[in-house]
């Protein structure tokens, strides 16, 4: 079972894959007719592999590598992100949610100073676009704020135990935990020693520190989400936090309603959608 954007979903590698993926040294993956390698040098057909960091195969949309992030501009994300936009999401969700004394505006302006290009590149328009994107995004995936933990996530398995840089702890949960439910110890270990927490001893951390919760938010999207955001449309996002669960067809619903939530934004920061809104 691997990860596909933040749910599990069954593979059956080939032996020559599964054999590379023992091996984090191999970046040539020799993969099989089909099968992308990812930037680690494993072969898949799933996000991981055909997203973002992409080396050969089927990868989505050209997804060769990750480009390099542009210059910053003189944006204030403060500016855009302002008290009656984060009001707008976090006053809909009920008065019993754990995420209504959790989540905030200054904690999210607090967790921007370890990702000082997040909204700050290109256009201010290209800004604003990203800045709605990833609150579409986070309105889905916690229910405005509703949430701070998947629900019945303790029930699930997110150990990938062949990934041995980050191997999963005893009696320890990886399930969705915060603003886009960081999910999987590969994840947890790498957002975890950007953001200054004990990532697979300790991933409750991410529940429990709602500072720590955003910066692993803003983690995931500047290593996945940020690049496609610039360069392919919105429709790109949905792809790198969600794949084939969602897109071509999977749950036009569920898409539908991060378009949306997005497109609800784009309205209120004055800015236009774009193009490719769809995956």
């Amino acid at each position: 079972y691997h990860y596909d954007g933040k749910k599990v979903t069954k593979h059956v590698y080939s032996k020559t894959c599964y054999n590379l993926s023992k091996n984090t040294s191999a970046q040539n993956c020799g993969c099989e007719e089909g099968l992308c390698c990812s930037e680690h040098g494993y072969c898949g057909n799933t996000d991981p592999y055909c997203g973002t960091g992409c080396k050969q195969g089927p990868c989505y949309a050209g997804q060769i590598s990750p480009s390099t992030p542009g210059p910053s501009n003189d944006v204030n994300v403060a500016d855009i992100v302002t008290q009656e936009f984060f009001n707008s999401i976090i006053d809909q969700a009920d008065s019993s949610c754990a995420g209504k004394n959790f989540y905030s505006r200054a904690v999210f302006l607090d967790a921007l100073g370890s990702y000082n290009q997040f909204g700050r590149v290109g256009s201010v328009d290209d800004s604003k676009r990203e800045i709605a994107a990833a609150f579409a995004h986070f309105t889905h995936e916690t229910g405005h704020f509703c949430y701070i933990e998947e629900k019945d996530g303790a029930s699930k398995d997110y150990c990938d135990e062949s990934n041995t840089e980050y191997p999963c702890a005893p009696n320890k949960g990886y399930y969705g935990r915060g603003p886009i439910q960081l999910s999987w110890n590969f994840n947890y270990g790498p957002a975890g020693k950007d953001s200054g927490f004990d990532e697979l001893n300790s991933p409750e951390t991410v529940a429990n520190d709602p500072l720590v919760s955003f910066k692993t938010a803003l983690w995931y999207w500047m290593n996945h989400v940020h690049n496609v955001m610039n360069q392919q449309g919105f429709g790109a996002t949905v792809r790198a936090i969600n794949g084939r669960l969602e897109c071509d067809g999977v749950d036009p619903n569920t898409v539908k309603a991060r378009v949306d939530y997005y497109t609800q934004y784009c309205s209120q920061l004055g800015v236009a959608p774009g193009d490719k809104l769809n995956c």
